[in-house]
């Protein structure tokens, strides 16, 4: 039996290699994951107690309305109750916005690179995908993608920070592109790594949400909060569009446990303090060792670096792979010759600098 004609053309999304599988194969005692942005630093320890302590009932079915944390996020946030959509991560949010929004015939905007799912979900939609490539510096192209949008685009994908190069879109082009950007279009800003950023670099996109009709802006718990297992996100917006992407979510989307936990990751605030400024450190550290050997990378207001390899980015993800790293080739993001890796914690990025090292000694001894 068939799917949809256009699943043929696309694959299912396939994870790497599990710790186990490598360190079977490469004979390893000890793999360090540097591949999938996850907080290195755990979760806020509140979490642990409370859950500990007050594990809900897993034979009653989740607040499908989400009340608790909805009231926790109003208050932070300063936004309205009927302002908020929680899913299981924001990609769920992704695909409730595609699924409420796109059919065929219509076409949305991103830019290239960028987080491949707001692709996929929209072809499985049927609407065609207009690519805009980002500049030399990884940065969005704001004239050209909206020059690209026309009376059949329905929806405009905004990453910042972008994943996988990092950058960020500056305030005065974000608010030059909502006030030129047709009342037709959907844009959605994706703040995933929002809690990664340089405060000064805050487009404060929430106080938009009030002037521009059209606007979603997207976070989630699972990246800074540290609470990825758990699958748990949200999107801010005014109620009309909040009300349509609640018609096709499912009644009971997130779980009573994601949800009791981040109420409690939310509260700890310490925690997140601590992931930003250590995270800023020891990326910093890191930046100053590539400048050291001469490889190049992407500005980042993230927990990650988009590095430019001196050979193929499928190369060094298999030579640190064999030494118990595991990264991101940039060959499977679309962009061939980098790859892309998490800041660790200060003790591995340490002695994953040396294997970089010994690449990089090896590589210009074949050049020589």
């Amino acid at each position: 039996m068939e799917g949809k004609p256009i699943l043929n053309q696309l694959s299912p999304y396939k994870q790497g290699k599990q710790t186990k599988e490598i360190q079977e194969e490469f004979g390893l005692s000890h793999i360090v994951k540097l591949a999938s942005n996850e907080n290195p630093y755990g979760y806020s320890k509140m979490v642990k107690e409370r859950l500990s302590k007050e594990l809900p009932e897993f034979n009653i079915y989740p607040d499908g309305y989400t009340g608790e944390l909805r009231n926790a996020l109003t208050d932070k946030l300063n936004v309205k109750e009927n302002e908020l959509i929680f899913g299981s991560g924001t990609e769920e949010i992704i695909q409730l916005i595609c699924r409420s929004y796109l059919q065929p015939g219509l076409n949305v905007v991103v830019a290239a690179p960028t987080f491949p799912q707001y692709k996929h979900y929209a072809l499985i939609e049927g609407a065609s995908v207009k690519e805009i490539p980002t500049d030399t510096n990884g940065y969005h192209d704001m004239d050209r993608m909206l020059e690209a949008v026309d009376e059949n685009t329905k929806i405009v994908w905004l990453c910042s920070p972008n994943n996988p190069t990092g950058s960020v879109i500056p305030k005065e082009d974000l608010h030059t592109f909502m006030s030129k950007c047709p009342d037709h279009v959907l844009v959605v800003y994706d703040e995933a790594y929002y809690e990664y950023m340089d405060k000064e670099l805050d487009v404060h996109a929430l106080s938009y949400i009030n002037k521009f009709d059209n606007l979603i802006t997207m976070r989630t718990f699972s990246k800074a909060y540290g609470l990825a297992g758990l699958r748990i996100g949200y999107g801010v917006a005014n109620s009309n569009i909040i009300t349509t992407l609640d018609k096709v979510r499912g009644p009971f989307n997130t779980t009573s446990i994601a949800q009791k936990a981040a109420i409690t990751a939310l509260e700890d605030q310490a925690f997140i303090k601590h992931t930003y400024v250590t995270n800023k450190h020891v990326k910093a550290s890191f930046e100053t060792f590539l400048d050291d050997i001469g490889w190049k990378y992407y500005d980042s207001q993230t927990n990650f670096l988009l590095i430019v390899t001196p050979t193929s980015g499928t190369e060094v993800f298999q030579y640190l792979l064999e030494n118990g790293f595991i990264v991101r080739p940039g060959e499977l993001l679309g962009i061939p010759g980098t790859v892309r890796i998490t800041i660790g914690t200060e003790d591995d990025m340490k002695q994953l600098q040396k294997l970089l090292f010994m690449f990089h000694k090896e590589k210009t001894k074949v050049f020589e």
